[in-house]
């Protein structure tokens, strides 16, 4: 008796262990609702769209513990996960890998000289991208919102929802949002005064 009630009590406590985000042969953690894509970014725009979605470039690199830490910290946590999941196709491009890209102005490069053109230095990287893919813009110029780094839940999950909400077309740019977006879940007791 006592013997099954360890068992189980070992079993609860593995459970409420945050999940190990797996590992790719490229060193990147993976998720496997990530989109795996021609990476044509203009095609991808408009997949997105057609599933309701929007685009998200997560730029990351081997042995990054940002990178790791977003997947097992963030991306795990149901609310964060299902919320991103249920609005967004997320593609997933290694700053030092040497996959074919197509940018949105049409040029053909590989991830690592993509990244670099684009001019993004920090792992993870995430780029969030218009509805309608631009013709005339590499990824860098149309991005609407880019979160460089990693973040705590609400900041990250509320940048996701800014740009759902396409907030960097209104008067209320993203610190203004989160700041009142953090007073509504302290207002509703769902946050401490941390």
């Amino acid at each position: 008796m006592v013997r099954s009630i360890l068992v189980a009590a070992a079993f609860a406590v593995l459970a409420a262990l945050p999940a190990r985000a797996e590992v790719g042969e490229d060193g990147l953690h993976k998720e496997a609702w990530f989109s795996i894509t021609f990476r044509d970014i203009a095609e991808d725009i408009a997949q997105a769209k057609s599933e309701n979605k929007r685009l998200v470039l997560s730029i990351e690199q081997r042995g990054c513990i940002y990178c790791q830490a977003m997947h097992e910290k963030l991306l795990s946590d149901p609310e964060v996960r299902d919320y991103i999941k249920a609005n967004f196709m997320v593609v997933q491009y290694n700053m030092f890998g040497d996959e074919e890209v197509t940018d949105t102005d049409g040029e053909s490069l590989t991830e690592k000289t993509a990244v670099r053109k684009w001019g993004y230095l920090f792992t993870p990287t995430l780029v969030f991208l218009p509805e309608d893919p631009p013709t005339d813009l590499s990824v860098d110029k149309a991005a609407v919102a880019v979160m460089p780094g990693a973040f705590g839940k609400w900041t990250f999950l509320n940048m996701f929802r800014w740009v759902r909400e396409k907030g960097y077309e209104t008067d209320e740019p993203f610190q203004i949002y989160h700041a009142r977006i953090i007073q509504e879940l302290r207002a509703a007791g769902r946050l401490g005064a941390e």
